[in-house]
């Protein structure tokens, strides 16, 4: 009982660190697993292996990732292809189907790119449609962020479900595949509800003189723009089904090289320099430290030490002997699936980040997978799903991309709350009743 009051102690000083005090993930979640493995009387030699076998073992596998999966979606985002993107789906589903199209769009732009840049490349798109066609731009709107959310809470590449499945040691690979089934699925219920509810808000779109024509002249084709999303996905997906134990593509040579080119990182790869051919002409200044890259470079900084500082306080519960402990009380309860669910859910409610809630989620649950039953490499990857399903929700005012919704497009705080925040919740629950259902199928 005393290892489980200090984890809940050490949870809610994290939690205040960063909400009241603002102090940065890395340094709270840093903080806090030093601290618990103090109190919880830890030898030092002990704490210190704990340090760089968390921080060094979870960024050797998902580090590069998170650069790689960064640098392809800032190439997106700057060419326009991102762009180019949403408006092929618009061809594909119609004018009329505008709540449709702009979900589609946030959905396959926040796989490679972060949900808030999603939701500000695609608004003036949200905002046209919503004037041409006289509907609400609330609807265009939500339906644009929820579609964000979705896919960037459990479709990598987006670093969230990377750091998330290198902590728990899930497939990348079968994690992409139910993934995007899991996602697609809960896109249905998000749907009902923006046409049901949120398009009855009355909020009319006002262009602005910026907004009222796109620089196309340099944007990329369709092909190129779709390639360094497409090609990556397919490769981890073929390798990841190359390498079941049954080896259903046999074997040789070329399943070799199947496994070597679908091997994440290799894959990522590719997908970056698929991204190379994005721009009209190639700038070496474009790969410079203080170009494209680089400035990929910063916004992945942040997330890797805070997925290595989450991976710390994980090591450090797994030390301290909190596995055998959950075990033991919770042999008779049935959390199983749930219960990274439920950790998520309010970590992300309480704190607001999605990629922080599902860190530290992925991160406590990783020594008790063994004790929930966990264990399998299918339930590993649902596990991580279930950690991606609970940090959808609840989006309200502690969370930046609620104020980017609401800003961009002019709703009230209560209007945000009524659409945005009680769409992540439908969708977070119908998230993780689907996950349910297929732990029940595949477990």
């Amino acid at each position: 009982m005393l290892i489980l009051f200090l984890i809940l102690l050490v949870l809610a000083l994290i939690l205040v660190a960063i909400v009241k005090f603002e102090i940065h993930p890395f340094l709270a979640l840093l903080g806090g697993a030093l601290l618990f493995g103090l109190l919880a009387g830890m030898d030092s030699e002990l704490i210190l292996q704990s340090i760089s076998d968390g921080f060094g073992g979870v960024l050797g596998s998902v580090g590069l990732l998170i650069i790689l999966g960064v640098i392809l979606g800032t190439f997106l985002e700057k060419t326009g292809g991102a762009i180019v993107i949403a408006e092929r789906i618009l061809n594909w589903t119609g004018k009329k189907a505008i709540n449709l199209t702009m979900m589609l769009g946030g959905y396959i732009l926040s796989i490679p790119v972060f949900g808030d840049s999603t939701i500000i490349m695609m608004n003036p798109i949200a905002k046209s449609l919503a004037l041409k066609t006289s509907r609400s731009y609330a609807g265009t709107m939500i339906a644009l962020s929820l579609g964000a959310m979705c896919s960037h809470s459990l479709v990598p590449p987006t670093p969230g479900p990377i750091a998330t499945a290198g902590i728990l040691g899930a497939d990348l690979g079968q994690l992409i595949f139910l993934g995007i089934i899991v996602s697609l699925l809960t896109l249905i219920p998000g749907y009902i509800f923006v046409n049901v509810s949120v398009s009855k808000i009355p909020l009319i779109a006002k262009l602005s003189t910026s907004e009222e024509k796109l620089n196309r002249v340099e944007f990329p084709s369709a092909l190129k723009s779709f390639l360094p999303i497409i090609i990556p996905l397919m490769l981890i997906i073929l390798a990841s089904i190359a390498n079941y134990p049954s080896q259903p593509l046999g074997t040789g040579k070329w399943i070799k090289a199947l496994e070597f080119l679908g091997a994440p990182v290799i894959a990522l790869f590719i997908g970056v320099l698929l991204s190379f051919t994005l721009p009209k002409k190639l700038d070496k200044k474009m790969l410079s430290a203080t170009g494209w890259v680089g400035e990929a470079l910063l916004i992945a900084a942040p997330v890797i030490f805070i997925t290595g500082a989450g991976a710390v306080f994980g090591k450090m519960l797994q030390n301290s002997g909190i596995g055998a402990l959950v075990s033991e009380g919770m042999k008779d309860a049935n959390w199983g699936i749930f219960l990274p669910f439920v950790i998520a859910f309010a970590l992300k409610t309480a704190q607001g980040s999605t990629t922080v809630a599902m860190i530290t989620a992925a991160s406590i649950i990783a020594p008790l997978l063994g004790p929930l039953g966990l264990e399998s490499e299918t339930m590993k990857v649902l596990t991580a799903l279930s950690c991606g399903a609970g940090a959808m929700a609840i989006s309200h005012a502690n969370d930046s991309g609620f104020w980017v919704v609401t800003q961009l497009s002019g709703m009230s705080i209560k209007q945000g709350n009524q659409s945005h925040s009680l769409g992540t919740l439908i969708m977070s629950t119908a998230a993780m009743l689907i996950i349910y259902v297929l732990s029940l199928i595949l477990g």
